[in-house]
């Protein structure tokens, strides 16, 4: 059995713009944070190489036209000023070391202050001369960045003299701010991004929704009994397209199987309808045929009694004949569907005389308005009364005090014709068959009245409902439109 999430589509659409933008901003934010530190990295190398670059060249000037002989152990003497004038020049601190490490002279001054500092460790002086450059960076990290660069004083004939190092510190502070400035602007930018998105996710889910809200509400009202409407397909998005198309098919469908049911349904009722009126008609024809067949061995013309035999068997085939002929004019009013008429009638006069027709005297009429019209078929709409007054008769055949009220009244732009009766009621399991044809509680009759007159408030947009409590009696009510 297939599972599926209640939350909306409009919501997953929302959330899911929400989430990309939200992913979308911390990816950008986070090759950026990389992507501007790699390009830091790489102009601080840069910058050095530049420092390097103009340092060595004076220090090559100053040897050129130094004096003093170029050995390892003059170079403090020859960049005794000097060293001072370079470092202030360029802004960085320079040391000179001898071939094994010893300090020879600085522009720090407390290069010399702790014993510790005076010469280079061994791996300093063993990755200088591994490296193909014969140069060497130190990288290190602590409160302040920095970088040591370490290479060869050479003199004119590329001679080792002396080992330099110089110190760089990192514009860490800088670069720091200029990455809080890109990371503020960057959020600012994702800010205005998750609005758009909200924007965006809002109409986009909406007019996504509302077309699916649309399917949803025609599959809900879709009826078997009625045409139902298709959806236009020409400004929605091929994915919807597809959808729609398909309902619309089954639309279609739907229609044919409702005609093809529909016609199943007739021809069915109509099949039950004649064997029930060929079962009533052959109730009268047994006692008729053995009525005649009596008739011919018992006739005797000198008979003194013939006369009376006669109008006795007379009298007997009358009475069934005019039980088939009530049977036939139930079955021909239940046949004979009802034509839309637009005759205008004053409904509590038809009602009226509708009721005159009985002569029990328990039978009461009442109604609010003397002029009520509607539009409705006289004929029909006395079928109707006829038939509910009469049914409230046959109810009440067994009350002591019968009781039956007809009353006429108003109902905004409707009529309501209510009969009321105090009889014996209608019992639960007969109230949902009440309406069948066929179907009846007494000892006569084929059970279309109520039938009939259910098809004929259909005809004219109209209802029939009952309320009943058993052995106390049944309220049945008519409504149709003016």
């Amino acid at each position: 059995m297939l599972t599926f999430n209640r939350t909306s589509l409009g919501t997953k659409i929302f959330t899911s713009m929400l989430t990309l933008v939200l992913i979308a901003f911390l990816m950008i934010a986070g090759v950026t944070y990389f992507q501007y530190k790699e390009q830091i990295r790489d102009y601080n190398e840069e910058r050095l190489e530049r420092k390097e670059s103009s340092i060595r060249k004076t220090i090559d000037f100053v040897l050129n036209n130094t004096s003093y002989e170029l050995k390892t152990e003059k170079i403090p003497y020859i960049f005794k000023e000097k060293i001072y004038e370079i470092a202030s020049i360029q802004g960085e601190n320079i040391s000179m070391y001898d071939l094994e490490g010893e300090p020879l002279i600085s522009s720090k001054d407390q290069l010399f202050d702790s014993p510790e500092q005076k010469k280079l460790c061994l791996e300093t002086l063993q990755n200088l001369e591994e490296s193909e450059e014969k140069r060497y960076v130190n990288q290190l990290d602590g409160e302040v960045s920095q970088q040591l660069s370490y290479s060869f004083i050479n003199d004119p004939k590329y001679k080792p003299l002396a080992i330099l190092e110089i110190e760089y510190e990192d514009s860490e502070a800088f670069i720091n701010k200029e990455l809080r400035e890109i990371l503020w602007r960057l959020v600012v930018v994702n800010i205005l991004m998750v609005i758009t998105a909200i924007l965006l996710a809002y109409f986009l889910a909406r007019y996504i929704t509302k077309t699916l809200k649309t399917v949803e509400d025609n599959i809900k009202e879709t009826q078997l009994d009625k045409r139902n409407e298709k959806i236009d397909t020409t400004e929605l998005p091929s994915e919807l397209t597809t959808l729609v198309n398909a309902y619309n098919r089954m639309i279609d469908e739907l229609e044919g199987s409702a005609v093809k049911l529909a016609q199943n349904e007739r021809e069915a009722a109509w099949r039950e309808m004649a064997k029930q009126v060929a079962h009533e008609i052959k109730n009268p024809l047994t006692p008729m045929r053995l009525t005649v067949q009596s008739f011919e061995r018992r006739f005797d013309p000198e008979d003194p009694e013939v006369h009376g035999k006669i109008k006795e068997y007379s009298k007997t085939l009358i009475q069934q004949i005019d039980t088939m002929s009530s049977i036939a004019s139930a079955f021909s009013n239940f046949a004979d569907m009802p034509a839309q008429q637009s005759e205008i009638l004053n409904v509590p006069n038809i009602v009226k005389l509708s009721v005159d027709i009985f002569n029990e005297r328990y039978i009461y009429f009442s109604s609010e308005k003397e002029e009520l019209f509607a539009n409705f078929d006289r004929t029909q709409l006395i079928r109707v009364v006829t038939n509910l007054v009469k049914n409230a008769v046959q109810a009440t055949k067994d009350t002591d005090n019968p009781n039956i009220i007809v009353a006429v009244q108003e109902l905004d732009t409707k009529v309501e014709i209510s009969v009321i009766d105090n009889g014996t009621g209608i019992t639960k399991e007969n109230e949902a068959k009440i309406f069948e044809p066929k179907f009846t509680t007494k000892s006569s009759g084929m059970g279309l009245g109520l039938a009939m007159v259910k098809n004929i408030m259909e005809t004219y947009n109209g209802s029939i409902t009952f309320t009943s409590e058993e052995g106390k009696g049944t309220i049945f009510k008519v409504v149709f439109p003016k």
